[in-house]
């Protein structure tokens, strides 16, 4: 029997109440919001900083690949189409031959080497490396600044277990899930809120995403140097206290994780969060230990050993 105590589905969680079809998730396994937006023009500029800075490195990189190679290509054909006779130096004999060597001097002026190989000559051809090597100069900039602002960005690398476990615990039994650090600078004052949120039936026979505030047996810790245990006691109070792994699945139950911690590094404050649907929550088993001490005597963490359980 669902117990609709603690249901907190009245305070604007920024989630909305409309019941989940196809059971997906509410919020993505990596913390972002699993929402589709449409109506946005194709050029949104206001958005182009954030998703430069947060998008994987490998897409980033080839980002800035492909705009190095299209700014030089770009400036090649100009200084092709005025004339390579306008230029000092240029040995190529074939079209291709020369128009590699007005890449090449592309990209020697855009980066501001010139080597002096090849130079302009003339007042127009002049005045074109003129420009753009101002325009590498504010280019190169805005890539200086763009990898400063990837690399300065505070993030709070957090390792979840995989599944969240319903374990023996004292008399009756608790809903864990562990995390541990996966950077080696110091988390501070770390705060964790766990939150159950299903599709609950309505009067009329309808359904509506009710929100659940899930209380834990600690929700702070001052220091996270090894794993977290995080402990949610199924006792009489708890909206789980009568569910099994049927009616969790029936309700397209979703478990939301939210942690929030002061990193000593950069000296501010750090987000992360996770989800676990009901096909992740494992019954009747315990997590197995991820540190142990070495030969000398030293605490020794296991990352790879955070999501490993034994069933009891």
């Amino acid at each position: 029997m669902i117990k609709f105590n603690n249901d907190i589905s009245g305070n604007d969680l920024g989630f909305g109440t409309k019941a989940t079809i196809n059971r997906q998730r509410t919020l993505n396994q990596d913390g972002s919001s699993n929402v589709k937006r449409v109506g946005l023009p194709f050029i949104r500029t206001s958005d182009a900083y954030n998703a430069l800075i947060t998008m994987h490195w490998a897409k980033f990189s080839l980002l800035i690949l492909i705009c190095y190679i299209t700014i030089n290509t770009f400036f090649a054909a100009i200084y092709y189409a005025v004339g390579v006779n306008y230029f000092n130096g240029i040995s190529g004999t074939t079209p291709f031959e020369q128009f590699l060597d007005t890449f090449f001097f592309s990209a020697q002026t855009i980066s501001t080497v010139g080597y002096g190989h090849i130079s302009p000559k003339g007042t127009l051809t002049s005045f074109i490396a003129a420009f753009e090597s101002m325009l590498g100069l504010l280019a190169f900039a805005l890539a200086t600044g763009l990898l400063y602002g990837r690399f300065s960005r505070p993030m709070a690398k957090l390792v979840y277990s995989k599944n969240m476990l319903v374990s023996p615990y004292g008399d009756g039994k608790a809903l864990m899930l562990r995390i541990l650090n996966r950077r080696s600078n110091q988390l501070i004052e770390i705060e964790a809120e766990v939150m159950l949120t299903i599709n609950a039936k309505e009067a009329d026979g309808s359904r509506s995403r009710k929100f659940f505030n899930l209380p834990l047996e600690r929700k702070k810790i001052n220091l996270l140097t090894l794993s977290w245990t995080i402990v949610h006691p199924i006792t009489e109070t708890s909206p789980l206290f009568d569910f099994d792994k049927a009616e969790l699945a029936e309700a397209d139950a979703e478990i939301m994780v939210f942690i929030k911690a002061f990193d000593d590094t950069f000296s501010q404050t750090v987000h992360s969060r996770t989800s676990y649907k009901f096909k992740e929550v494992v019954w009747s088993a315990k997590f197995k230990p991820a540190f142990y001490p070495d030969e000398t005597g030293i605490t020794t963490l296991d990352i790879s050993k955070v999501h490993d359980y034994e069933e009891v």
